[in-house]
């Protein structure tokens, strides 16, 4: 299995992830995830693919760094963050999160403190793909 925090090209298994997590520790007793999917839709445009491109390096840092504050200020057991590159299409899966904790509260929240950090911290910038031309998103939590 790959590391708790990349980026890749390639599609992911959500259950691969989940199955990484419990296997490090048995006192997991919550699990928390968040999946992020390519919408067809976007302020009032028709979109088909959507295409990410990041400082490789630096994206992969902060990442790490989300992963290890949000271990130390939620008490995580453990957590997982893994960001797609390239064009993905509508429907297709985006980012994954998942947090292991021994009760379910700071695994909720930890989920959600680092998805809204990863979006305004990581170096990742989308370009979605439409009809009427392509158009490079503004980040926004």
């Amino acid at each position: 299995m790959q590391g708790p925090v990349r980026i890749q090209l390639a599609d992911f298994s959500h259950d691969e992830e989940i199955r990484a997590l419990q296997a490090g520790s048995k006192r997991i007793g919550g699990i928390a995830t968040f999946l992020g999917c390519a919408r067809d839709f976007s302020e009032g445009r028709e979109v088909s693919e959507i295409s990410f491109d990041a400082y490789e390096p630096m994206a992969v840092a902060e990442m790490q760094k989300l992963r290890k504050e949000a271990i130390e200020r939620f008490g995580l057991i453990d957590a997982r963050i893994v960001h797609r590159l390239g064009v993905v299409r509508a429907g297709d899966s985006i980012v994954f999160i998942a947090t292991g904790a021994e009760h379910r509260a700071p695994a909720l929240l930890a989920c959600q403190w680092i998805i809204d950090q990863l979006k305004e911290r990581v170096p990742i910038w989308k370009k979605e793909i439409t009809p009427q031309g392509d158009c490079w998103v503004t980040p926004h939590p």
